[in-house]
């Protein structure tokens, strides 16, 4: 196992990758991308040979985490095979995936197998009628059967995303903490991220901060701060009632985790996203098809890619798009 790392210049080391395996998705959910979304073409995209030998990469930089995201990850023809490719890889703890969980009903055991180790997810309401108004075509039986599915074929600490918007789900958090408790799940209360133009609704007026979310848990339930950690961005609390399981609140409006920043993301058409909130970026697919046999190359690349990684991203509460790409085209 190589000793080698990715360190950036602040000074945090870079050891969690989020790789997109596609930008197409099988629900249009209303903060994550418009209704009529154009994706992108095969040619465009990375091939999953190249998405196997950027991880490979990755890992012998010193990346101990993968999560692969989408879009819809599962959606991709031979996902589970890539799974199985990556986990095997030496040197690396845990190969993670976020899901919508539309798919997991078939496909749940075939990745446990494969060596996908941790599931989030996502999950917004629990009422149907509005679950298909926020996904625009999701139908929440099925995300609940996939949900279910996953703990029968033996993953733990599956946990659930939900993007908290005022006046559309935010009454629904704690039946949302009881379905956790119910099935043993952990729960990310998540603040919406201005990523891609949106015209469905008002992301300023639709903000419901963490501290918002706490305080409504704390209506039925009693929170206990924990200092647990995921190497993900989720600040981490207890319920005294429940302590079997986690509550995260990622807060990158009212609390952002950038300090602690220990993650790159790569674009499912190869672009190396050194922070979720700027466009700093390198792209990877120019290095691995200019240099297809010269792992040395990409290596280099990556490495070169740190010293442009931003302290910090700034989102401001507004209807302003501040990042053009939306949250499918980033990953997850």
């Amino acid at each position: 196992m190589s000793d080698r790392i990715l360190m950036d210049n602040f000074s945090r080391r870079v050891d969690y990758l989020r790789m997109s395996v596609t930008d197409r998705c099988d629900f249009r959910c209303v903060y994550c991308m418009a209704e009529d979304m154009e994706f992108l073409p095969r040619q465009k995209i990375l091939t999953m040979e190249e998405i196997y030998q950027l991880a490979k990469s990755f890992v012998t930089l010193g990346t101990r985490k993968i999560r692969l995201t989408g879009g819809e990850p599962l959606i991709r023809p031979g996902i589970v095979e890539l799974c199985g490719r990556i986990s095997s890889l030496p040197g690396l703890r845990e190969l993670c995936m976020t899901t919508n969980g539309s798919q997991l009903a078939r496909l749940a055991d075939p990745l446990f197998e494969a060596g996908v180790k941790r599931l989030n997810i996502s999950l917004d309401c629990l009422d149907p009628k509005r679950f298909r108004e926020l996904t625009r075509t999701g139908d929440l039986e099925q995300v609940i059967k996939g949900i279910d599915a996953a703990n029968r074929a033996g993953f733990c600490n599956t946990k659930l995303n939900c993007v908290v918007m005022k006046g559309r789900n935010d009454h629904e958090i704690n039946d949302l903490v009881s379905f956790a408790i119910d099935r043993n799940l952990d729960i990310s209360f998540i603040e919406e991220m201005p990523l891609g133009a949106i015209h469905e609704h008002s992301r300023a007026e639709s903000f419901y901060s963490s501290a918002q979310v706490r305080e409504r848990i704390a209506e039925q339930y009693t929170l206990i701060d924990s200092a647990e950690s995921t190497q993900g961005p989720s600040r981490y609390w207890r319920l005294a009632e429940a302590p079997q399981i986690r509550l995260g609140f990622i807060s990158p409006h009212s609390h952002n985790f950038c300090a602690t920043c220990n993650r790159v993301r790569l674009t499912v058409e190869g672009r190396l996203l050194l922070c979720l909130g700027n466009e700093h970026s390198v792209d990877l697919k120019e290095v691995i098809r200019r240099y297809p046999d010269e792992p040395e190359q990409l290596e280099k690349a990556i490495i070169d890619a740190m010293k442009i990684k931003p302290y910090q991203h700034n989102f401001q509460l507004s209807d302003d798009v501040q990042i053009v790409r939306f949250m499918n085209m980033t990953g997850g």
